[in-house]
């Protein structure tokens, strides 16, 4: 269901290596790749709805050198949605304090009440992206209550609150970035990974070639500014495990069967 890769860290580093890496593993994830670079002064959002190895557009930009201190990647297998761009990772949108979040999602939303409302309002059809809208919501209606722009801490409560409730029951690997922290969850065992190397701060589904790897902190939030871990969110007891039963239905429901 889904890879993501990521990097927050100090300074702009060349990735081509790594990503090339994680784009390879397009043939289990053909449904769809996505790019995200967030540098001071610069966004570029690039993504397709083709699969990453097949991809001329990513073999155009992976022929120059990428470069990124923060970054955010993912690769596709749809569970959720059809083969359309509107469908395709990560995604982006803006709160009422002009702030931009990109997230992206590896899991699949079984327990879906706060998520619901926005399914009449997103572009597309996956689950991920109502999880984003519903983010911007919580961020937008807090900063309504203050009257001003949520600072880091404020912004990184609403997001631990939302994650901590979203995650029973539903499987939540995220990768969101908010222009200051980047914020990192799982809850499903071996899924997740981190590597800590030289000012920065990688994270894969699961490991790849070069460096040493160890597993994401499990089954809470964590929110990164550049390569410090900076906040702690609450430790939840909300493990996924794998339930044939919950995604046959979720697939008869999406289907109309």
């Amino acid at each position: 269901m889904c890879e993501l890769f990521g990097l927050t860290g100090k300074k702009n580093r060349q990735l081509n290596a790594e990503l090339g890496e994680f784009f390879s593993h397009a043939e289990e994830n053909p449904n769809g790749w996505g790019l995200a670079i967030f540098d001071k002064g610069r966004e570029m959002l690039d993504k397709e709805e083709k699969r990453a190895d097949k991809s001329r557009r990513l073999k155009k930009l992976m022929s120059s050198p990428v470069e990124a201190a923060n970054l955010i990647a993912h690769i596709r297998l749809a569970t959720i949605g059809y083969d359309e761009f509107e469908n395709t990772h990560p995604f982006t949108g803006t709160d009422i304090s002009y702030r931009t979040w990109t997230l992206a999602h590896n899991g699949t939303i079984f327990e879906s009440g706060p998520l619901s409302p926005f399914f009449y309002v997103q572009n597309g059809f996956t689950d991920s992206e109502r999880i984003l809208l519903y983010i911007i919501d919580r961020i937008n209606r807090e900063t309504e209550t203050k009257g001003r722009a949520l600072d880091a801490k404020e912004r990184f409560e609403v997001l631990d609150g939302i994650i901590t409730r979203i995650s029973y029951k539903n499987k939540l690997n995220l990768l969101i970035h908010d222009g200051e922290i980047t914020y990192v969850h799982t809850n499903f065992r071996d899924s997740l990974y981190q590597r800590v190397e030289d000012g920065s701060v990688f994270f894969s589904s699961r490991p790849l070639s070069t460096g040493a790897w160890e597993h994401v902190p499990f089954m809470r939030l964590i929110g990164y500014r550049e390569d410090e871990s900076v906040f702690e969110g609450t430790a939840h007891d909300h493990e996924y495990f794998p339930d044939e039963c919950s995604l046959n239905a979720l697939y008869l429901a999406y289907s109309g069967l």
